[in-house]
C-alpha cells in the first residue's frame, strides 16, 4: 500500500516540477462533517454541516509539513428535523446569528502510517477555541478522471466534548460527547 501511495505522490508532484506543499481545496460538493450523539439512552442522533470551505497545503514528500484550515457556516447544520435544527441555532445552544462560523486551523501532524495521520488542531465553535486531534486517513491520491486533475480524499474522526464549547445544554440526558466523521474530497488549486 505504502508503494501504491508514494507512487502517486511521485507522480502529483513529478507533474509540478518539485517536491512542495501544493494547495488544494476543498469539494463542497463531495465533502460532509457529520456529528452523532445519544439522545436518553434510547438513540443515536444524527447531523451534519455542509457549505464549508478550505484549503490543504499538501506535502506529499513530507506529509507532516502539510496543512489544513477550514470553515463552516453554523446556520448551515442540518439534523433533519426543522424544529431540532432552530432548537440548536437558539440560545440554549448556539445562540447562532448569520456569519457566524465553525473553522478548524491545524497547528501539526503526526505521521502514524502509510496513510494515516494525527492531525492536531484549533476547532474554534460558539466563540471558543480548543486544541482537537482528527485521526485522519489518506483515502485517494490521484487524478480525477473527470476533471483530469490532481485530486485528494481523506476521512477523519474525533470526538469533542459539548461542554468544551459552551453547548453542553440538557447533558447528560443529551450526550455531552459527540462523535465527528469528517470526508473531504479536494483539489489542486489553479
Amino acid at each position: 500500500m505504502k508503494s501504491i501511495l508514494l507512487a502517486s505522490a511521485f507522480a502529483l508532484t513529478a507533474a509540478s516540477g518539485a517536491f512542495a506543499a501544493e494547495k488544494y481545496t476543498l469539494d463542497s460538493s463531495h465533502s460532509q462533517v457529520v456529528f452523532s450523539y445519544n439522545h436518553l439512552g434510547f438513540s443515536t442522533t444524527y447531523g451534519m454541516f455542509s457549505g464549508f470551505e478550505g484549503e490543504i497545503m499538501f506535502d506529499e514528500a513530507d506529509p507532516a509539513a502539510s496543512s489544513v484550515t477550514v470553515s463552516m457556516p453554523v446556520k448551515s447544520m442540518f439534523t433533519g428535523w426543522e424544529q431540532r435544527d432552530g432548537h440548536f441555532m437558539s440560545g440554549d445552544f448556539f445562540g447562532a446569528e448569520d456569519g457566524d462560523l465553525v473553522t478548524f486551523t491545524s497547528t501539526g501532524i503526526e505521521v502514524t502510517g502509510d496513510n494515516t495521520a494525527k492531525i492536531t488542531g484549533d476547532l474554534s465553535m460558539n466563540d471558543v477555541t480548543k486544541s482537537v486531534v482528527l485521526d485522519a486517513t489518506l483515502n485517494k491520491a490521484d487524478t480525477h478522471p473527470m476533471a483530469s486533475k490532481p485530486w485528494l480524499g481523506f476521512d477523519a474522526t474525533t470526538t469533542l466534548l459539548r461542554s468544551d464549547f459552551g453547548v453542553g445544554a440538557f447533558a447528560p440526558a443529551v450526550s455531552d460527547e459527540v462523535e465527528v466523521r469528517i470526508s473531504v474530497e479536494a483539489q489542486k488549486a489553479e
